[in-house]
C-alpha cells in the first residue's frame, strides 16, 4: 500500500507522519533526523502487513531521498525500513485538545495508536519521543492519548 506521508524511526520504532501536502511532514522529519532519528521515507511511504505489524519503507526510487523546502532534494541519506509503532496527524495548534482521548489509525487491517500534534511546535520531536516511551512502557501515563 502506497501512502502520502513521511516516516522516521527511533531505536527501530517507526512513527508515521500524516498531513496534507504542505502540512509540515518534511519539516518535522528534518528536525527528527537532527535529533538522532533515522529516515524511513519522505513524502511517500510503502506499508505492508508483516505478522500483525505494519512495516514502513520508502518506494525504491525514493530510498534515502528527502525534499527539503528552500534547500533541495537530498540524496544518499541513511535510511531503514521499520515497523510502525505510532501514527501522528499533524494539525494546527488550535485543533489540539489539552488532554486527548485515545485514538487509533489503521491500514491493511492493522490498527496503531494515533495522536494529533502541531508539527511546527518546538516540542514536537520531544513529544514523539515521549509518546514512544509511553507506548513501550518505559514511562507511564495517568491521563491522555494512551491512558487505559
Amino acid at each position: 500500500m502506497l501512502l502520502h506521508g513521511s516516516c522516521a524511526a527511533l531505536a527501530g520504532e517507526g512513527v508515521l507522519l500524516l498531513a496534507p501536502p504542505g502540512g509540515g511532514k518534511s519539516d518535522l522529519l528534518l528536525r527528527l533526523l537532527g535529533q538522532g532519528w533515522i529516515l524511513v521515507a519522505d513524502d511517500q511511504v510503502m506499508l505492508e502487513a508483516d505478522q500483525g505489524l505494519l512495516r514502513a519503507s520508502p518506494p525504491s526510487a525514493l530510498a534515502g531521498r528527502m525534499e527539503v523546502f528552500g534547500l533541495g532534494l537530498l540524496e544518499r541519506l541513511p535510511w531503514q525500513a521499520a515497523p510502525l509503532r505510532l501514527a501522528a496527524h499533524l494539525v494546527p495548534q488550535a485543533e489540539l485538545p489539552r488532554l486527548p482521548e485515545p485514538a487509533a489509525w489503521s491500514a491493511l487491517g492493522i490498527s496503531l495508536p494515533a495522536i494529533r500534534l502541531h508539527g511546527a511546535a518546538p516540542s514536537a520531536p520531544e513529544l514523539l519521543r515521549r509518546a514512544l516511551d509511553v507506548l513501550a512502557g518505559r514511562i507511564g501515563m495517568g491521563a491522555g492519548a494512551f491512558a487505559a
